[in-house]
Formats: C-alpha cells, structure tokens, sequence
C-alpha cells in the first residue's frame, strides 16, 4: 500500500447543460436545503450517461461516473478513449481545476499539469519571467526554479526567444517551454494531456525520452493522455478505456489499446463497398471491391492460417494508359504494412488492351502472412505513363485476423500473439552433426 501515490475512489462528475455553475436559485435552494438536513444533493439522482451521439431526456449529464483507479509510485498511466469519453474532465479533477461531484481522491505529493496549450502563462511576459510564473503556481521556491533554469531552457530549445514575451510564440513553442517547466521541477505526479499532437517529431521524441526517465529513473509518476496510440503503446504499460464517462477496460496497454481500436473498426466495418453512382473519373469508374473467403463468400473474421481475397469490379475506361487496381493493407495503428497492384499478375497486360470494358480482378492475401488484429484496406484505380490516380477510396473494407488455438495445432502453428507487424510461416533448412 506504501507504493500507492494516489487513489481514486468511486469519482462522479455532473454538468448542467447550456448554464454556468447551477443554473437558477430554486436548484441553489434545493441544494442547500437537503445539505442542512444532511441529505444527499437532490440532482445527483438523475441525469443522462455521457453519451455526446443522442439527444439526452434532461438537462444534467454524468460526463464521469463511478471512477475507480490506483496508481503506483513510478507508474506511468495511459488514458485513452474518444473525443468527449470524459479524458480531460478526470484531468481536471485529478489537477484541482474543478471538484468531483461524488467520491474522493487521495494523493501524495505535487501535482504538475498539462492541460492545454499555454495554461499557466501570462502572453505579456517573456519566456523566463513565465518559467518562474509557472514554478510558482507549481509550488517551487525561486532557488528551487533557478537551479533547474538552465536546464529548462536548454531542454525546450527556444533559447533565442526566452526574453520574448509568450504571446509572440507558436502554440508549439508554448507547448515545449510548458512541458519543460513541468518536467524538470520535480513534482511527484506529472498530468499530461495530448500536448505531444502540438509539438514537432523531434519534440515528441524528448518529450517521451523525458516522460521515461522522470517515471523509471526518478520515481516520479506521469498520467498521459492522447489519441496516439504508438506512443501509449512506447510510453505505458498500463492503460486506461473510457467509454461515454465510466471505465471500460483497465489493464496491459496493448491489450486495452487493442480492444479501443478494434471496437472501433467493427462499428465502421465494411465488408463490401458499391456504390450506383460510382466514383472515378472519365479513365475508370469503380463500381464495387469484397472481402472474400475461400470460397467467395463475404467475410469479416479470418483465421491465421486462412487466405483473405480482395476483389474489384471497375469499368477501364481508359483508351490512352492500361489501368490497374491498387490496394494497401494497413493496420489498426495506422501503419501500411505493404502495397499491391493489379500489374503484379503476369496476365494483366492481356486483359488491359485499351478497349473499354469490366474488370473484375482479385488479389489473395497469403495465409500464415499477417498478424493477429485488425486491418483496413484502401482501394484505388490508376494508370502509369503517366502516372495517375483515377478513383482513391481510404478505409473501404475492414477485416479482422483472429488467432484460433484448435486451428494452429493442426498447421503446426503457435498460439499467442507474436511480435512484429506480420507473422509469416518462412521456410526453415536443418543440418544437423554428431559431435
């Protein structure tokens, strides 16, 4: 229990909706009434779960309910889920911004926070002046913030703009001298809110790099909160699904990250795309692509050990340049694992004879190749010579790879998931020698 820095215990959060604060005197009086009488507060009894899609029944909304979590000392938690799941709501509260309307949280040391581009720092002071302004809210005495200046400076990189007033800055620039103030005075729990989309490649890396260090080789504890699930994946271990204001998953990252992407791509799940109107241009028109079996039939779920088929039917219309159907395979990270063209078949050239006419074409996708997960697929049609994109469709399919025990044993397979982005069954040679 010792290692537990801090805890939260059954937090709630309730908004009236369209007012600021409580609304009318009649609800203030009401308030104040059942609390002189020891009673509950009458408006936490009702109230629509936070769900931003539909239309509520009443003006009060729960944007957290029920929140429950530990977090150990040297812990660095992730915090995922959808815009409006209530991610920087439960920052708020665990920064003190605003107060829970139901449960506790109890914690040891200072809270350090990066809620938003610039908070903390006044536009008509400089860079400096802000440094000491932003120690200061953090709880830091002056010699505290001036022995670690330098450091500050340095690791922010904006030494020739640190006597320039903040408001003069970029929201990048805002974004590293905040994070290298809160990074670098030492506050036992540091509260990071989706400030890596702001800043550059570089600053993403050092800002991660510092993360880490301050977590494993200082004992500090981080709370990170983002939509970039590589770096949840690079930065935690531990991580944390909210769903419409309530807990949804806690547990490993890639298991929980794996589950947010996934319950995502089965609601947009297309396993075939057609359209009438079909899209494209005077070249080509692409009138439908599948996911198929085996045995040509529409599918969602495939085994490791499956193929998976992608067909197109398109109209080439293209009396100039041959065209060909182009797909890539892309995973629920958002990371193309490799390209395809339809040219790639040593018959293409044939059936492309500069006539108008249907093509129906289908590209296998070997099994024993991809990993377990799920992916989507962009579709496209062009030409070459020159080289010309006719109709592009991102994300037109989905389909998902599943790892089926009772099928592996009879391919010789292993169960579990395997690192890397594919898992291919490569062939192996044996020699072997007495000795």
């Amino acid at each position: 229990m010792d290692d537990i820095i801090l805890k939260v215990e059954n937090i709630s959060k309730q908004y009236r909706l369209g007012v600021i604060g409580t609304g009318t005197i009649s609800h203030d009086l009401n308030r104040w009434w059942s609390k002189i009488r020891g009673k509950e507060d009458p408006y936490l009894k009702i109230g629509d779960t936070n769900d931003r899609s539909v239309k509520g029944k009443n003006n009060y909304v729960w944007a957290l309910e029920d929140i429950s979590f530990e977090i150990k000392k040297g812990e660095i938690l992730g915090v995922i889920g959808k815009n409006g799941a209530g991610k920087s709501t439960l920052l708020k509260i665990l920064s003190k911004v605003t107060s829970p309307s139901t449960g506790i949280i109890k914690s040891r040391g200072r809270i350090a926070s990066l809620l938003e581009v610039g908070t903390g720092f006044h536009p008509e002071l400089t860079g400096r002046e802000n440094i000491f302004l932003n120690g200061a809210i953090l709880g830091m005495t002056k010699p505290e913030i001036k022995s670690k200046l330098d450091e500050i400076i340095d690791f922010s990189g904006c030494m020739r703009y640190i006597d320039t007033p903040v408001k003069r800055y970029s929201s990048g620039m805002k974004v590293r001298l905040a994070f290298a103030v809160a990074a670098h005075l030492e506050p036992e729990i540091l509260v990071v809110d989706e400030v890596l989309a702001v800043g550059d490649a570089e600053f993403q890396k050092k800002a991660i790099g510092k993360m880490q260090d301050i977590s494993k080789g200082e004992g500090r504890t981080v709370i990170f909160v983002s939509h970039d699930m590589d770096a949840m994946l690079k930065l935690t271990k531990r991580c944390i699904l909210l769903e419409n204001g309530r807990v949804k998953e806690n547990g490993a990252t890639g298991k929980v990250v794996s589950k947010y992407l996934s319950d995502q791509s089965v609601e947009k799940s297309t396993l075939q795309w057609e359209k009438e109107d079909a899209p494209g241009n005077q070249f080509a028109k692409l009138l439908k692509v599948s996911v198929l079996s085996d045995d040509n039939s529409v599918k969602f779920n495939f085994d490791l050990t499956e193929k998976v088929f992608i067909e197109f039917e398109y109209l080439d219309l293209n009396e100039e340049n041959k065209n060909t159907a182009i797909l890539h395979i892309i995973n629920e990270f958002g990371t193309t694992l490799f390209a395809s063209n339809e040219f790639d078949n040593p018959e293409w050239e044939s059936y492309h004879d500069q006539k108008t006419s249907k093509i129906i074409t289908k590209c296998a996708i070997p099994g024993n190749f991809l990993s377990e997960g799920m992916y989507s697929v962009l579709v496209a049609v062009g030409s070459y010579n020159p080289s010309m994109v006719h109709v592009k469709i991102e994300g037109a399919l989905n389909f998902r790879i599943i790892n089926n025990p009772d099928i592996l044993k009879t391919q010789k397979n292993v169960g579990g998931k395997w690192p890397g982005l594919i898992r291919p069954m490569l062939k192996w040679t044996i020699e072997k020698e007495g000795i």
